[in-house]
């Protein structure tokens, strides 16, 4: 068996085969040493004071060339900015959800249900309690809610279990993966409805109110400004768009790394690094992703604010040089390569036993 610091070389990790634990017990401990000497964990109420002003002002914008371009096909290029708009929303509510903009949990969950729940009509308390599961145990089997979607498989024990429409999907996942998001937003949407209806939500009422009244809100405007067609293009444009956007930025962040059984082991610093994937490209590809390409830093430190992600990762990625960890770090397209080159081995449906091909990752 390999030492755990080698363990993303071979990626996905088959289930059932044991991970060991790290022996040394205090690296986590050692690293958070020196980001707190380093204060990356302090709060940044003016960053996020305009990025919140900024976001309130890109949505009020975009209603307003909403109404202002009235009933036109031009409506279409308004869904698609939409679509951007309130994804840059969503990393906001995600951040929030995380208590990165303030050190109070009931002023982040008032950003995360203003934002979430009424301005992008998702409901901030599930989608917090499945991202706290996710957190917890990334990329491992039974736990992590994330790798349990019907229509993806990640392993090829996934893969063997699929039957009839879904197994000839699987076998074409790969191919399906990106049109598939085009049906995220919606699929959020309705998840959302039912948590608040009967899921694990603690505000039900406020939760549905406030869903409610961004759902009205979106159609009274979209079927009083347009007529039938083009209101009905605008909303598969922008909510499609949605999904993409969304999917496209959370999936560099885990897929095609190592996949652990329920019954594996790793010390919280590897399981976290291990399976996570860091995306380069500078502020660009930070704006785009809202910061989410740093996610092995992300994944250490869920609290720390947007802005000192860029910093940390200098810090983090030494340490791992230090420790012998595998840092895995790649370019947007190169990343996606790996989602789907995986995506597509796993749906193939391997025989018992055998080995998933994957790229080897780069540190």
């Amino acid at each position: 068996m390999n030492d755990p610091g080698d363990l993303a070389t071979s990626a996905p990790h088959p289930p059932g085969a044991p991970v060991r634990a790290a022996e040394r017990g205090s690296d986590f401990a050692q690293l958070c040493r020196l980001i707190r000497r380093e204060g990356l964990l302090d709060r940044r109420p003016r960053y996020y004071a305009v990025k919140i002003a900024v976001m309130v002002a890109l949505v009020a914008a975009g209603w307003t060339v909403f109404f202002v371009v009235g009933n036109s096909w031009w409506q279409l290029a308004v869904a698609a900015g939409l679509a951007i708009v309130f994804g840059q929303v969503g990393f906001v509510v995600h951040e929030a959800g995380h208590r990165q903009i303030f050190r109070s949990r009931r002023a982040n969950d008032i950003i995360g249900l203003a934002g979430g729940n009424l301005l992008t009509g998702l409901s901030y308390g599930w989608w917090v309690g499945k991202h706290n599961r996710h957190h917890s145990h990334p990329n491992q089997l039974g736990k992590d809610p994330d790798i349990s979607i019907p229509v993806l498989a990640f392993t090829a024990e996934q893969a063997r279990g699929r039957r009839g429409l879904l197994r000839a999907m699987t076998r074409c996942q790969a191919y399906l993966f990106f049109p598939m998001l085009l049906l995220e937003a919606m699929s959020i949407h309705i998840i959302s409805v039912a948590a608040v209806l009967r899921g694990p939500v603690r505000r039900r009422r406020l939760e549905g109110s406030l869903i409610l009244l961004h759902g009205a809100g979106y159609l009274a405007a979209v079927l009083l400004v347009l007529s039938p067609l083009p209101a009905l293009a605008f909303v598969a444009v922008q909510q499609g768009l949605l999904g993409l956007y969304l999917g496209c930025a959370f999936a560099p962040n885990h897929k095609g790394m190592l996949v652990m059984s329920e019954q594996d082991k790793l010390d919280f610093f590897r399981r976290q690094v291990l399976t996570s994937r860091n995306v380069s490209g500078g502020p660009v590809v930070e704006t785009l992703l809202g910061g989410l390409n740093y996610q092995i830093e992300h994944h250490l430190f869920p609290a720390m604010p947007r802005p000192s992600l860029r910093r940390c990762r200098l810090l983090v990625r030494a340490f791992c040089s230090q420790t012998g960890v595998l840092y895995c770090e790649k370019g947007l397209v190169g990343s996606y390569g790996d989602v789907l080159r995986h995506l597509h081995a796993a749906g193939q449906r391997p025989a018992p036993g055998a080995q998933l091909e994957v790229t080897p990752l780069t540190g």
